[in-house]
């Protein structure tokens, strides 16, 4: 077990969306619901619940309504375990598929320097960092996931495009566990909890994602957000979603960690200081694309 953080360390918990934030479209997760609703019901999947920012519980659900499956709320275990059982197909599938956003890899890597570590006294990683972005002595970042995605297949995503090395998997929050994703927040904070004895409250807990359901669960659970403009939604709308900073892509290194570290007080985007608009209550049953 690793150390407890110190109280005098100022401590983050990142918490990473996968899809549209750090990997691109893979089509992994559409074409294991198709097998797996084939397996399930004799049929071909007549089509797909919106998806981005949702959790894999929630649009199971919807989908297998939509698709005029009885009692599908009753059927979303299992449809998860399924899906769970065709990791090994999943790895195949993203072996060719599943790549890296550009800066994902770099961010990771420089996050990594402020990372706990069994042999540091206190818990603070002492290795320096980009210049200038955080003093490094007074520092401790832990990064793991928050994802629609169940965990099987979260892992083989990030697992296929070479993601993996500085995400603590094991405290991550994923998909199968609840319909809505603020919820996935506090299982994170537990999590980490239990393994650094800090609760992480507050903005002590950052989220990165490409949608405004990422920039709701965020704001519904008092943490800070980053919001990456790499997927469905614009740099305009996860501003207007309340997000704290908002950056075209995760190219330049060194202005991902100044927004996750919180090095600015002002809203960002990627064409200067802005206001966010009132974040609205948005409604995870009505967002396109994929989940993350």
């Amino acid at each position: 077990m690793l150390p407890a953080i110190v109280a005098s360390v100022r401590r983050l918990l990142v918490l990473w969306d996968i899809d549209f934030t750090l990997i691109g479209a893979s089509g992994v997760g559409l074409r294991l619901y198709e097998m797996v609703f084939r397996d399930m019901f004799g049929r071909e999947l007549p089509g797909y619940a919106p998806m981005a920012g949702r959790t894999d519980r929630a649009i199971i659900i919807d989908t297998l309504a939509r698709a005029g499956v009885p009692e599908p709320r009753e059927q979303a275990d299992q449809f998860i375990a399924r899906l769970a059982t065709l990791a090994p197909a999943g790895r195949e599938l993203a072996a060719g598929r599943s790549r890296a956003l550009p800066g994902a890899a770099a961010a990771l890597t420089e996050l990594a320097r402020y990372a706990p570590h069994e042999a540091d006294a206190d818990g603070v990683a002492d290795r320096g960092g980009i210049a200038g972005a955080h003093e490094p002595a007074q520092l401790c970042v832990v990064q793991s996931v928050l994802t629609g995605n169940v965990q099987p297949i979260a892992e083989v995503k990030l697992g296929a495009a070479g993601l993996t090395d500085h995400l603590d998997l094991s405290l991550g929050a994923y998909g199968e566990a609840h319909e809505v994703r603020a919820e996935l927040v506090h299982l994170a904070r537990r999590n980490a909890a239990r393994r650094y004895g800090t609760d992480f409250a507050g903005e002590q807990t950052v989220l990165v994602g490409d949608t405004a359901l990422d920039v709701a669960a965020a704001l519904a659970t008092g943490a800070r957000v980053v919001g990456v403009a790499t997927g469905g939604t614009t740099a305009d709308e996860l501003v207007a979603a309340g997000a704290d900073a908002v950056l075209p892509d995760l190219a330049d290194t060194a202005a991902v960690l100044a927004a996750i570290l919180g090095n600015s007080s002002m809203r960002e985007s990627p064409e200067g200081p802005q206001s966010p608009g009132s974040p609205g209550a948005l409604d995870e049953t009505a967002s396109p694309g994929w989940g993350g």
